[in-house]
């Protein structure tokens, strides 16, 4: 197995080296400087980025829980010898009429409970638009979609009586393509679209399988390729994948004698689970308060548990079984049928380009294959709509981002949210364009870069951040410039440098909130709703009230979702926790601290503008020597000079949401409001090795910059960083989802559906960690969970080309592909 060599970079301790041994190229410019940061209240020597917790690679603290075993997922959780079990009736069909459904021979099968069909649910249900119902009613829309379901005492018997109900079907022509989705002649997926309750920001085509249609309008485009001395026109192909996580999901619902629904679910997003249960089965009489979401730790996501999918089987099924737990849990085949895939997408790309590189005008065309439903991948296009320029300053820009339902499974979020899907074309292009123009494609890439303050597509203002500083720090990991030997006659190497950035796809009104409690030792209980999905969210929120507070991060304790304990949380997604729980973490160690400084103002008649904090204790700077531990007043008060008790157990509360953000523009421009609150940019560099025989391709060096806005833990960023790149990578050489011409999938198991493993890790990953500070983050922070990934698709396909001279335009980049290219030759 090649041995893994991880290379941390910082901004702080690392000088890139020489691109040649000799001296800079000229594109290399100085590095940036990191704006002053923001100092908590506590030692009086502290400078203002002298941290003492946030910036260091604090211990995870889920790390003891799971490697002992001890941590609980759901599937782990007892529920006694009453648990029941349901089994899903599913549609062998693409696209068809229901015509009838008979559970008779069901129903008498010992150990039967019940069997449930789309007559005892009609309700809908969907994030950001209402196009779903539980089980399906006069129609099914893809292989796999549920239109019943069996409940029984143990799993095999609701196994087998599921097999004995039986569905007629009026079969109708599937529609699998997204192009030819938009024909007259193609059938319509949802002829009752126009009439869908959706979210205000989604402009659905009634009469046509359009779910949405994000357009943007910027400049004058037809002007700007007027202008330009070189335009190149193509079109790229990207194909669905799965998410693959190891845990598949599970849903357990318990809908006791009071009316009291409870779920446990593996879920990215309790609360938002919690709304969307009360609201599909309001027509139950259940409302909010009656509903209650547990989400224990998460075994792996990738936006795969975001939303709502199988979890509403659980939720409605123990509606029909009251007093009983009802548990319904998918197979490894249903993780690949039956859930959120990452949608498909045909990107068509015409660039305008002046002789010098400047970038004069863009039109980007993306017909997304979002599935047979779009409650949620809708808003991957919408995000994709947004931002589809790059991180390029472009002054004319048309842009038309389109969901399109097929008979395909439902697509959905997944990690990048359809940023890697539009820069494997996008940046392709941009590599392409500078080989026309005799132009070093790194140095294309700087002039057109991204600045602080660019106007972007919508209107608003760039944010700051380091993406030059990113560019020249990937381009010198790599040794761009630099030809490197093959390590043999039928080998040739080829690198490739790109970039990225994406913002978190978000309503404007999503918001985060914490709660934090002392305890008699001084030790810390924080409760929010961002959920730990491997990421180190738990550890890096403990950091923050750490630093500001000074307990020790081994006396801090933060706890997974329970909607009826835990405060709000939109959802886990969008790379935005870092961000969003971040500052509310931050908000209530600040309002705890002007609470204890508060108290002891009111009984030691010291004044707060004296205080600060060091060592889990009070001190003062006009009294030297003196101090007052946390754990003697913490939770009992102290005692004043009546011998009355001041203050009371400490218990703060923050919130957080962005109230400069709003979503509404113009549907015919995207003119208008701040869609996005922030972008994470950042550069990717690859060094390919092609076995011009075989087609095989092996990476021999991987690096990334990411502009985290302020490292709060950089061991966790390091991890990301590899983590993603792999993940990344596996998308583009080796995942490979196959349909056939009736829309059922081929290959839904790990046997068939190639992933990475240990050895296909690249030789040596370096991550770069970047740090312009985002000025609205927790110390500066901003997400970069995602990002990591979104690079490698584009990093690969131009590592290709500068290899081997062919130029691949579909994903995924297999051996066979591409020894079939080198044939051509």
């Amino acid at each position: 197995m090649p041995e893994l060599k991880t290379k941390p970079h910082s901004k702080r301790n690392h000088e890139p080296p020489k691109h040649d041994g000799s001296k800079k190229p000229a594109w290399v410019k100085p590095a940036l400087e990191l704006p002053p940061q923001e100092t908590p209240r506590t030692a009086p020597e502290a400078s203002q980025t002298a941290y003492k917790v946030v910036g260091t690679s604090a211990e995870r603290i889920d790390g003891w829980e799971k490697v002992t075993g001890a941590a609980k997922f759901t599937d782990d959780i007892e529920f006694g010898p009453g648990l029941l079990y349901a089994c899903v009736v599913e549609s062998p069909h693409a696209h068809a009429k229901i015509k009838r459904i008979d559970t008779r021979a069901a129903e008498k099968v010992p150990g039967v409970v019940k069997v449930a069909t789309g007559k005892d649910f009609p309700f809908k249900f969907g994030l950001y638009m209402k196009d779903r119902y539980v089980f399906a009613q006069d129609r099914v829309r893809f292989v796999g979609e549920q239109v019943a379901a069996v409940i029984a005492c143990d799993p095999k018997t609701a196994k087998r009586a599921a097999a004995l109900v039986k569905a007629d079907y009026e079969v109708l022509p599937p529609v699998l393509d997204p192009v030819k989705a938009l024909e007259k002649d193609s059938a319509l997926i949802h002829p009752d679209l126009g009439k869908y309750a959706h979210v205000p920001w989604f402009f659905p085509k009634a009469k046509t399988n359009i779910a949405h249609w994000r357009k943007i309008r910027k400049g004058d485009v037809e002007k700007g390729f007027r202008e330009a001395d070189f335009i190149l026109e193509d079109t790229y192909t990207v194909p669905r994948y799965a998410h693959c996580a190891i845990e598949p999901h599970s849903a357990i619902g318990l809908f006791d004698a009071s009316g009291r629904l409870s779920m446990w679910t593996a879920s990215q997003s309790p609360f938002t689970q919690r709304h969307g249960f009360a609201e599909a089965l309001s027509g139950l009489g259940l409302s909010h308060k009656d509903v209650r979401v547990i989400t224990p730790y998460v075994g792996g996501g990738f936006g795969g548990k975001a939303g709502i999918s199988m979890e509403i089987l659980g939720a409605a099924l123990a509606t029909a079984v009251k007093g009983q737990p009802v548990k319904v849990m998918w197979s490894r085949a249903q993780e690949f049928y039956n859930t959120y895939q990452r949608q498909g997408v045909v990107a068509k790309v015409k660039l305008g380009v002046k002789k010098n590189g400047l970038i004069t005008a863009l039109e980007h065309t993306l017909y997304w294959d979002a599935g047979a439903y779009v409650e949620y991948g809708a808003n991957v296009v919408n995000a994709v709509g947004l931002s589809a320029t790059g991180p390029y300053k472009i002054d004319n820009v048309k842009i038309d981002s389109l969901c399109v339902y097929t008979n395909l499974p439902p697509g959905g979020p997944y990690r990048g949210f359809g940023y890697s899907e539009f820069f494997f074309g996008l940046e392709s292009h941009i590599t392409r364009a500078a080989r026309q123009l005799k132009m070093d494609p790194v140095a294309f890439r700087r002039k057109n870069a991204i600045r602080e303050g660019d106007i972007l597509t919508y209107g608003a203002p760039m944010n700051p951040n380091g993406l030059l500083e990113a560019i020249d720090k990937t381009a010198a990991a790599i040794e761009w410039g630099k030809p490197q030997k093959p390590s043999g006659p039928d080998k040739a190497v080829g690198k490739s440098l790109v970039l990225f950035w994406k913002a978190p796809a978000m309503p404007p009104n999503a918001s985060s909130c914490a709660f934090l409690k002392f305890n008699e030792d001084a030790s810390l209980n924080i409760l929010v709703s961002g959920m730990e999905i491997g990421q180190g969210l738990l550890t890096v929120m403990a950091q923050i009230a750490s630093e500001i507070l000074t307990v020790p991060v081994s006396k801090i304790r933060v706890e997974t979702p329970d909607t009826d304990r835990n405060p709000y949380e939109w959802q886990t997604v969008a790379s935005h926790v870092t961000w969003g729980c971040g500052n509310a973490v931050k908000r209530a160690a600040l309002d705890a601290r002007e609470q204890i400084f508060d108290v002891v103002q009111r009984t030691l008649h010291l004044s707060k503008d004296s205080l600060y904090l060091e060592d889990a204790k009070v001190k003062c700077r006009t009294k030297p020597g003196w101090e007052l531990p946390f754990e003697s007043f913490i939770i009992a008060g102290i005692e004043a000079e009546d011998h009355t008790f001041k203050g009371g157990p400490v218990m703060g509360r923050g919130m957080f949401m962005p109230e400069f953000s709003s979503a509404i523009s113009d549907p015919e421009t995207g003119q208008g409001g701040h869609p996005n609150v922030h972008y994470t940019t950042g550069a990717g560099g690859v060094v390919l090795e092609i076995d011009k025989r075989t087609g095989k391709a092996k990476v021999l060096k991987a690096a990334l910059a990411v502009d985290v806005g302020k490292a709060l833990n950089p061991d966790l960023i390091r991890g990301q960083v590899t983590g993603g790149m792999l993940q990344g990578l596996a998308t583009v050489l080796y995942e490979d989802m196959r349909f056939d011409e009736k829309g059922r999938l081929l290959n839904p198991s790990f046997s068939d559906y190639k992933i990475p493993t240990a050895l296909d890790i690249p030789e040596v990953v370096i991550p770069i960690i970047v740090e312009s500070a985002q000025p609205d983050g927790p110390f500066g922070a901003r997400g970069m969970g995602e990002h990591t990934m979104i690079p490698a698709a584009a990093m690969v396909a131009n590592a290709v080309e500068d290899a081997v001279g062919a130029r691949i335009k579909s994903m995924p980049l297999t051996a066979e592909k591409i020894a079939l290219e080198l044939n051509k030759k």
